[in-house]
């Protein structure tokens, strides 16, 4: 191809990388960052793509430039560089050698989000290293809500849709793993893509409470209070940590006060709420309870699902029904952990062959899940089952014999048998005052129906995995 010339080859190779990278990064991932690029051209083996600002060829050139040129290189064999543009669209483009870079070249810096000393002009966002980089999966778009987070995530798309003070400050808290960190990522990603030239401050409370001691130490207080006082968005996460640290929750509480006397959003995150934070000074703690306190619950078992449905869609994968159903009812305290399984799953089948399937999650997950393991009772039995079949649970006591509340009843009273201690007497008793025959003709009748049926007996298996100790 000569020197310059675009060719519809270099669109129909450019369509087919952009359909591989949409396969591996997942749909949010590339309608925010891969869709927007536009194909400039071939020239001497070198790749030039296109997009509307420095920011955007940053976060391009770090993340996905390098898989881009694998990706071209596997449709042709000429291609060895990647160069990303800087075009607004509609302009022409200037002539600035800063606006074109390879990625053969020093790689820049990971897309910060902006500090009080950073520049920004004309959309331009330069980073610097107070604060903390974001995490790409974090977007609202990523996010799962259901009944236990729909306030907080609510909360949180108005801070970061609004150019105004909304709440402040908002303080999101919740138990480990819960999405109050994807929460933070997905406001400062929001506020950086609608209002780039908002100067946005994004750190834990250990790096907060570090930058001051530093400060302190190399008497440089008054550079340290101009860094965070004059951003336009302060977001502090897992606040509980400056709890006991007097002279940082001093200084915090002064930059508070002169942040919100500014008219500056401020948002923070916690594992409790600031009345149950300890060792907070009450002057602190009526600050940080002054906005909007929003929580995040533990998941439900159909968030959870949720959850998994979405994570398979990122990793591309096809997972059963029943193995999601079983890892949503086995782990239910930490959805990063919840994720970490599925990605377990993943990689396995990608690196060693085969299916998902609930003999591999039982065996490639057993530490895991052995975490997560209790003493079964019968009473947990009647629990899950009632709620697997999506009746009540005094169905298990009542008198009612309709097959959609007897045959659950009878799978309860078998699984009874098989994983308590219990008698069969004792298992009557606790199932409404019925006799131990009627117990065993339930066995008996599980027994069977799991050897004729393969959907009844996977409907047992997973209840008994979901179960057992």
């Amino acid at each position: 191809m000569k020197r310059g010339e675009v060719g519809s080859s270099g669109h129909a190779e450019w369509h087919r990388v952009k359909l591989r990278l949409k396969h591996e990064f997942g749909e949010s991932a590339y309608k925010s960052w891969v869709n927007p690029i536009e194909f400039g051209g071939l020239n001497d083996g070198a790749v030039n793509l296109k997009v509307s600002t420095r920011f955007m060829r940053d976060w391009v050139l770090t993340h996905y430039a390098d898989r881009i040129r694998a990706l071209w290189s596997g449709e042709n064999p000429d291609v060895r560089r990647v160069l990303v543009d800087v075009e607004v669209p509609g302009e022409s483009k200037p002539a600035d050698p800063e606006g074109q870079t390879e990625t053969q070249t020093q790689s820049p810096p990971p897309p910060h989000v902006l500090s009080a000393n950073t520049t920004a002009a004309g959309g331009d966002v330069l980073a610097d290293s107070l604060s903390a980089p974001l995490d790409a999966r974090y977007t609202f778009d990523n996010f799962v809500v259901g009944k236990p987070n729909e306030f907080a995530y609510a909360a949180a798309q108005r801070v970061a849709d609004s150019d105004h003070v909304s709440f402040n400050p908002l303080f999101l808290y919740g138990g480990v793993g819960l999405g109050k960190t994807h929460l933070m990522h997905a406001i400062a990603w929001q506020i950086r893509l609608r209002s780039p030239q908002r100067r946005v401050v994004y750190l834990s409370a250990e790096k907060f409470m570090y930058s001051f001691v530093r400060a302190l130490r190399n008497h440089d207080t008054v550079s340290f209070k101009e860094q965070f006082r004059s951003a336009d968005v302060l977001m502090i996460d897992d606040v509980q940590f400056i709890s006991g640290k007097d002279s940082t929750q001093e200084e915090f509480f002064h930059t508070f006060n002169a942040l919100v006397d500014q008219g500056r959003q401020i948002v923070l995150s916690a594992d409790k709420s600031p009345s149950d934070l300890e060792e907070i000074g009450d002057r602190l703690r009526s600050r940080l309870s002054s906005g909007l306190v929003a929580d995040l619950h533990p998941t439900t078992f159909e968030l959870r699902l949720g959850i998994l449905d979405a994570k398979a869609e990122q990793l591309g994968v096809m997972v059963p029904q029943k193995v999601k159903e079983f890892l949503a009812h086995r782990i239910t305290s930490n959805v990063r952990e919840l994720e970490g399984a599925l990605t377990r799953l993943s990689a396995n089948v990608q690196l060693v062959g085969g299916d998902i399937s609930l003999e591999l999650a039982h065996t490639l997950l057993h530490d895991l899940l052995r975490a997560h393991d209790r003493r079964v009772t019968m009473d947990e039995i009647q629990k899950r089952v009632a709620e697997h079949f999506q009746i009540r649970l005094s169905d298990m006591s009542s008198a009612r014999r309709s097959r959609t509340v007897a045959r659950p009843r009878q799978i309860a009273m078998y699984l009874s048998k098989q994983l308590t201690s219990r008698s069969l007497p004792e298992i009557g008793r606790a199932f409404g005052g019925r006799d131990h025959t009627t117990v065993i003709h339930a066995v008996r009748k599980v027994e069977e129906l799991m050897a004729g049926d393969i959907a009844f007996a996977e409907d047992v298996d997973l209840l008994t995995r979901m179960l057992e100790s």
